[in-house]
């Protein structure tokens, strides 16, 4: 089964009455055995301990979970939507002094698993301080940094992980795509920013979609979308093939620094749009200028809450500063994440939504 799930959604988080939870409207809930099949599915990549705490989760919902935090010597984190559970052998959420409390044998058996019991192999992904899991899932890594020449080679003797789990969710850019379009139909320069745990992600990955496809009730034709993903988190690909759907017309550079993925996909597949994931540093500054020359259009997103949180990042200002972007979105979690908190034409500063 897979590890993701996709949820149809209308644009107004609520909350549900004596639940701090929040959810989209009209959110598909998963029934109880799909949570908990999907939960059983989750913890083959864990050793017997967690797996089995994994497999005897009692009342945490899967859709709801957002992260799994394994702590060497610490108790056995799960992040909800809503809060931090702390979780027994039992699978029970309890106080921290009586939940279970992580070995380090958990975290190497658990590495051993994500990364196929080669990791060697896998040391260019800790060099980035994570690694990417068949459907997007994303697993970061703190301990010991092993440098080389003031460069970092790798990461021994792990001392925490952190899984992240990736959701897909249609519809959540189909509010705002008009205001991203100019009068003849094109795709205006767009910079998505949000703070972590956001949803930039997720809605970069829903805009890519809906552009590749086309969306005839606004006049949006469907366009040739070039995707750089980085972290593996937009496309999840597995063995060359993506686990999330990008649309029709979408193609993707896995694995790829920014910079050298974009100048390769406006070099071999001439695609009138290119999307990057989390840019921030002056390579991107410079690949994305180029692009420009070729007439391409730019989807980025970068952590960031505010314009002029962006703007002390010196990549982001450089582009801003530039005149590169012509939409803003800003995102947030007030209201669950995803929440659209603004959308800013650049040119004039106009809010539009």
């Amino acid at each position: 089964m897979s590890l993701h799930y996709t949820l149809s959604v209308a644009q107004t988080p609520k909350v549900i009455p004596n639940n701090t939870t929040k959810v989209f409207q009209n959110e598909k809930r998963l029934p109880v055995q799909q949570s908990a099949d999907l939960w059983a599915d989750m913890a083959r990549w864990f050793g017997d301990d967690i797996r089995s705490i994994l497999a005897n989760l009692k009342d945490v919902a899967f859709h709801e979970t957002e992260e799994l935090r394994l702590r060497a010597g610490q108790p056995f984190q799960i992040r909800t939507l809503a809060k931090d559970l702390f979780i027994n052998k039992e699978g029970e959420a309890t106080s921290p002094q009586k939940a279970y409390v992580v070995k380090h044998e958990d975290l190497v058996s658990a590495l051993e698993r994500m990364t196929q019991s080669s990791v060697y192999a896998a040391e260019e992904d800790f060099r980035q301080g994570f690694i990417t899991l068949p459907g997007g899932n994303r697993v970061g890594i703190t301990g010991k940094i092993i440098l080389l020449h003031g460069n970092i080679q790798t990461i021994k003797h792990i001392s925490s992980l952190n899984l992240r789990i990736a959701r897909d969710i249609s519809g959540l850019a189909s509010k705002i795509l008009p205001l991203l379009l100019s009068d003849d139909g094109n795709v205006r320069h767009t910079l998505i920013i949000s703070p972590p745990r956001a949803g930039k992600t997720t809605f970069l990955r829903d805009l890519i979609r809906s552009i590749s496809n086309g969306v005839p009730q606004i006049g949006l034709r469907g366009l040739t979308v070039g995707v750089v993903d980085e972290r593996g988190e937009l496309a999840g690909m597995w063995q060359g093939v993506p686990t999330y759907d990008l649309g029709l017309q979408t193609d993707i550079m896995d694995s790829c620094p920014k910079a050298s993925g974009l100048s390769m996909l406006v070099r071999s597949m001439s695609p009138q749009v290119v999307a990057m994931d989390e840019i921030g540093h002056m390579d991107d500054v410079a690949a994305i200028t180029d692009a420009l020359r070729t007439g391409v259009r730019i989807l980025c997103t970068a952590h960031a809450s505010s314009f002029e949180e962006a703007h002390r990042r010196p990549a982001i200002a450089a582009l801003l500063d530039q005149g590169v972007f012509e939409r803003l979105v800003v995102l947030s979690r007030r209201l669950g994440p995803g929440s659209i908190e603004g959308v800013y034409d650049l040119n004039s500063g106009r809010i539009l939504s």
